[in-house]
């Protein structure tokens, strides 16, 4: 998706978060349970721009309907290379309702796992009060 691409890109993280329906539900690739809702959505996307140095897009993939979009980055975590996947699909308004990411190696995600652990707080009051504020 373009201009989702684009916001990372440009690191315009009020210009992604105005993409995300207010039903996104976000699946992490280091925790089980999917997080459901804009605001924590938009926190976890937050953070992760603070986590990953060097990030960039590669590649841009487009289903048939024009809903679903797979963009494949490569990043780095402290010393740690991984290549990831962004997995979005768009609901009927055109805005993101899901959004899955996973990434490889075992020891990237784990370098990735490591440091938005040690920000979940964080990006838990963030939301919070994000929630509040709507």
């Amino acid at each position: 998706m373009r201009a989702f691409r684009e916001a990372v890109e440009a690191g315009d993280l009020d210009a992604v978060e105005a993409l995300l329906a207010e039903d996104v539900v976000f699946t992490s690739p280091v925790v089980f349970k999917p997080y459901p809702g804009k605001a924590i959505t938009a926190a976890i996307l937050r953070a992760v721009s603070r986590v990953f140095e060097d990030f960039r897009y590669d590649r841009e993939l487009t289903g048939a309907d024009g809903r679903d979009h797979a963009l494949v980055f490569t990043a780095r975590v402290g010393d740690r290379e991984l290549t990831g996947c962004d997995f979005i699909h768009l609901d009927e308004n055109g805005l993101i309702d899901q959004l899955t990411v996973m990434v490889r190696p075992l020891s990237g995600a784990q370098a990735l796992a490591a440091a938005m652990g040690a920000r979940f707080e964080e990006i838990a009051k963030e939301a919070e009060g994000r929630t509040t504020a709507s």
